[in-house]
Parts: C-alpha cells; sequence; structure tokens
C-alpha cells in the first residue's frame, strides 16, 4: 500500500450530488470515505433546531470488508441506533487492520469530530491489532482490568494463571477512559478518554457490537456527552408489498397522528416505514402503539419486524427455532443465494444445516443421488424438483427441505423457478416464483424465498 499520498476526498450522498471536503487525505488508509447519511436511505428525521448534535465519525476495521468477503453492516446499524439520540455521524472510513491504517485514519478523524468509533479487531487473534493501536494513538497505556479478567477466567472455567495470552490480552483496558460490557463474547469495549476527545473500540461480530451499542454505549454518551433521544419512533418493516400500496392502505385503514414525520426505505421488495414524532413522552408513545395495532391489523401478513435491526433473514432463522425446525436447502435456479442468506444470521447453525448448490437440476440430482430412472420418468421439471426434494429429505436429518429447481419459461416467455417444500410429515408444496437478472433480480428472488419460509413458519 503506498504511504504519504494524499488526494482530494469526495463526498456522494447516495443520490448523484457531490462535494469537495477541501481536506487532504492519506490515501494509504482510505478504502471507503462517505456521508453516514446516505447509509440509511429516506428522509431525515431533523433535530429539534435549539439543540446541536453531536458529530462523530466511524473508523470499520477489516481486510475482509475491503476484499468484499463481508459488507459493512456496523455504519448502517450505529447510524441508525444513534441518530435518534441526538448524534450526527459525519463520516464512516473503512480501513485495513493493520495498526498504519488505523493510525491514519484515526489522525484523520480526530481532526473532524469529538467522538470517533472503530468497530473490530478485538479478538485474540494476531490480526487483532485496534487495541494495541489505539493506545499507542491516544498514549494511554493499557492495564489488566481485574473485573475483565475474573469474567473471563469464569467464562473460561480456567485460573488466569492458565489462561493462554492471547486470550488473557482482552482483559487490557485502558488506563485514562472504561469500558463497555459485552454480554455475548469476550471482548469488552474500549473506552479512551481525552481532554477533548472520545475514541470508542467496539468489537466486530454483530451479536456483540449491536447489544454493546444499545445496553452499554448509548447510556455512556448520554453520560458523557449529554445526549438524550430525541422524541419516540416506530420503525415497521414489510416484505411481499410496494410503497405505494403500503401507504395507500395505512391512509385509508391507519391513519398518522398528528405532527408525524415518515421516512421510507425500500430494497430487493423490502419496505422500511419509520413514523416519529418530536416528544418522547408518554402521550406519543401511545400513539405511536395504536398506529402500530391498527397498521397490524391491516397489513400484519406483510410484516416481519417491529424494530429496524431485525433483518429478514433473522426473522427467519428465530421462526425456525422458535418451531424447533431444522431446514436442509438444495438451489440450482438461485444460484445459492438462499442458504448463503441463512447462513449469515448469527447461530443459523443451529436451525440450517446445510445446502447443496449447483448450476443446474441435473448436476443436483447426481450429488443427491437421484436414481437415473427416476429422473427420465418424471414428467416435468417440477416433478423433477420434488424428486430433488426428496432425495435431500432422505439425505439430511432436517426435518425441512427446500429445493429450487432450474430456471424455466413460461408460455409467455417469463422466466420462473419451480420451488418444492417438504415438511416433516412427508408433504410437499409447489410453487413459480419469478425471476429477473441482474443482481437486483437475484436480491429479490431471495427475499421472495424468505418471505415463502416466513409464512409457512408462523
Amino acid at each position: 500500500m503506498t504511504r504519504g499520498v494524499a488526494r482530494k476526498v469526495v463526498f456522494s450522498n447516495g443520490f448523484g450530488d457531490r462535494q469537495q471536503a477541501g481536506q487532504l487525505v492519506p490515501r494509504g488508509c482510505l478504502a471507503l470515505l462517505l456521508l453516514c447519511a446516505a447509509a440509511v436511505p429516506g428522509a431525515e428525521i431533523p433535530a429539534p433546531v435549539d439543540e446541536k448534535p453531536v458529530d462523530y465519525a466511524i473508523v470499520v476495521t477489516g481486510r475482509e470488508l475491503l476484499e468484499g468477503v463481508y459488507a459493512d453492516s456496523h455504519t448502517l446499524f450505529l447510524t441508525r441506533t444513534l441518530r435518534s439520540s441526538g448524534l450526527h455521524c459525519l463520516f464512516s472510513i473503512s480501513v485495513d487492520d493493520s495498526p498504519a491504517d488505523i493510525a491514519e485514519a484515526l489522525r484523520y478523524a480526530s481532526t473532524k469530530v469529538p467522538l470517533v468509533i472503530v468497530t473490530g479487531g478485538l479478538g485474540p487473534t494476531e490480526n487483532d491489532v485496534t487495541r494495541q493501536a489505539l493506545s499507542e494513538f491516544t498514549r494511554i497505556p493499557l492495564y489488566e482490568h481485574p473485573e475483565i479478567l475474573q469474567d473471563m477466567e469464569r467464562r473460561m472455567g480456567v485460573s488466569r494463571d492458565q489462561l493462554r495470552a492471547n486470550l488473557r490480552r482482552q482483559s487490557q483496558m485502558p488506563t485514562r477512559g472504561t469500558y463497555l460490557k459485552n454480554a455475548g463474547g469476550s471482548a469488552a469495549g474500549l473506552v479512551f478518554e481525552l481532554e477533548d476527545r472520545v475514541i470508542v473500540a467496539l468489537p466486530g461480530p454483530p451479536r456483540e457490537l449491536q447489544p454493546m451499542v444499545r445496553d452499554e454505549l448509548v447510556p455512556y454518551l448520554s453520560r458523557r456527552f449529554g445526549t438524550r433521544p430525541r422524541g419516540c419512533s416506530l420503525t415497521i418493516r414489510f416484505v411481499g408489498l410496494g410503497q405505494s400500496q403500503i401507504d395507500q392502505t395505512m391512509k385509508d385503514h391507519a391513519p398518522l397522528p398528528v405532527g408525524v414525520l415518515v421516512s421510507s426505505n425500500f430494497e430487493g421488495g423490502r419496505v422500511d416505514f419509520t413514523f416519529a414524532l418530536a416528544g418522547d413522552n408518554a402521550e406519543n408513545r401511545a400513539q405511536l402503539e395504536e398506529l402500530k395495532r391498527q397498521t397490524a391489523e391491516c397489513l400484519g401478513d406483510h410484516i416481519y419486524a417491529y424494530d429496524e435491526t431485525t433483518t429478514l433473514e433473522q426473522h427467519v432463522v428465530s421462526l425456525l427455532a422458535q418451531r424447533g425446525v431444522t431446514l436442509a436447502v438444495a438451489e440450482a435456479g438461485s444460484g445459492g443465494s438462499l442458504v448463503s442468506a441463512l447462513d449469515g444470521v448469527d447461530d443459523a447453525e443451529r436451525t440450517v444445516l446445510g445446502g447443496f448448490v449447483s448450476r443446474t437440476g441435473e448436476r443436483l440430482r447426481h450429488l443427491l443421488r437421484v436414481p437415473d430412472e427416476k429422473w427420465q420418468a418424471a414428467a416435468s421439471p417440477a416433478e423433477q424438483t420434488e424428486l430433488l426434494a426428496a432425495a435431500l429429505a432422505a439425505a439430511t436429518p432436517a426435518q425441512w427441505s427446500v429445493v429450487i429447481g432450474d430456471v424455466q419459461r413460461d408460455e409467455r416467455g417469463a422466466s420462473y423457478v419451480t420451488v418444492v417444500y417438504r415438511f416433516g410429515d412427508g408433504r410437499l408444496e409447489s410453487q413459480r416464483v419469478g425471476v429477473r437478472g441482474g443482481d437486483v433480480g437475484r436480491g429479490q428472488l431471495t427475499t421472495q424465498l424468505l418471505d415463502q419460509l416466513r409464512l409457512r413458519l408462523r
């Protein structure tokens, strides 16, 4: 990576408008620099004019993000969660997980905002360098915190003298600052407190980061910066309906309270509506609760969550767990998108036992060992897909099986796949799902498949 070269940074708000920041930024550390408002499409909920929001920046670490292995979900979660508490994200930077790159990002960010939030790199592996990088940058030494060390002893079931050095390193906290408890893991969050700014480090796994932000970071920021919730809001997540149909149905059956601000976001067949009122009081909360009830009455079949952090994938995995159902998947025409989406959910391995993916149903039937005579005797692609479902059920201990067959064309030339669901009692259900080309079409297909699973699991 080239060092010591500077360039102008251009911001984009995601709608084609661009502006130059007018600052020189070291090239080595910047893989992505964007306005965080762009990470949350839809209208902003304005803050009261008499209160100035606290500006902050996000530094997301991890080479796997820069290589496209994972998407950056941290910026989206943080901006959505902290916005309602009166914090304004000025920008987000993604960097490699190296001390030099983290330091470059911190040097830039700390000149712009009083609060910098760093994600990732607090674990026990060699490339988890965030803790030491922040200590060196802030010149705040680290020490073993006795409570963290004691909690680690309890978690691991061994004395501190028997803890491996890489694990014990996770008990190191800044001598000037504090730490944030981790209910889901061993890596506590770090808070480095300087005279005029604060740098916070959060663990990378979403299952650890997200509860820590809600339960630990938000209260800390309230104490440190005097932030507080700006009004109250309700987010409803829909699937299977378009924005205009949702909007019209609500106008007819769930009228909005006076003064409510509405923002919406549409992506891949999923629609989010957020409703906000300026004051956080019992009357406004009651109005939003009534709106939630009315919306559930008229649109409940299409609602999968009432908060902005629960994804459709998480909801389906949660339904599988609630039903005590395990699932196996075989995919041809969907290219593995369904099992990939489910596998990305924390703890999915308890319910999603695995998947077979191939480019064609013919190849799938070899993987699942469907006999030649049965395959050739099938009268249609739909019957072949049913054979695959039966073979998948026989090949795995999963109670439910889902098979997505080859892409076919109907009499009008429209593309579709046949999806077969096989349930624990041996019952089969078959349906056609339309298919469009490109990444957008693949995302919509994945959403439709997840939605159909959701409906069958309710």
